[in-house]
């Protein structure tokens, strides 16, 4: 598991999500820690390193 630090599209909080670095590609939807808002995560790793990270609001 590898701690990722971001901001928050909706509240620009920093925040982190804890993300699994055995599967290399991701895609799912976490809710932000402070604002409770829906964020789309997209993320790519290769031999366990993060190679891309993305987090954007659902568009409701």
């Amino acid at each position: 598991m590898l701690e990722h630090f971001f901001q928050c599209p909706y509240c620009w909080e920093e925040i982190s999500f804890l993300l699994d670095n055995s599967v290399s590609k991701q895609s799912y939807v976490e809710d932000c820690e402070v604002c409770c808002n829906p964020i789309q995560i997209d993320l790519r790793f290769d031999n366990g390193e993060l190679l891309q990270f993305e987090a954007a609001e659902l568009g409701q």
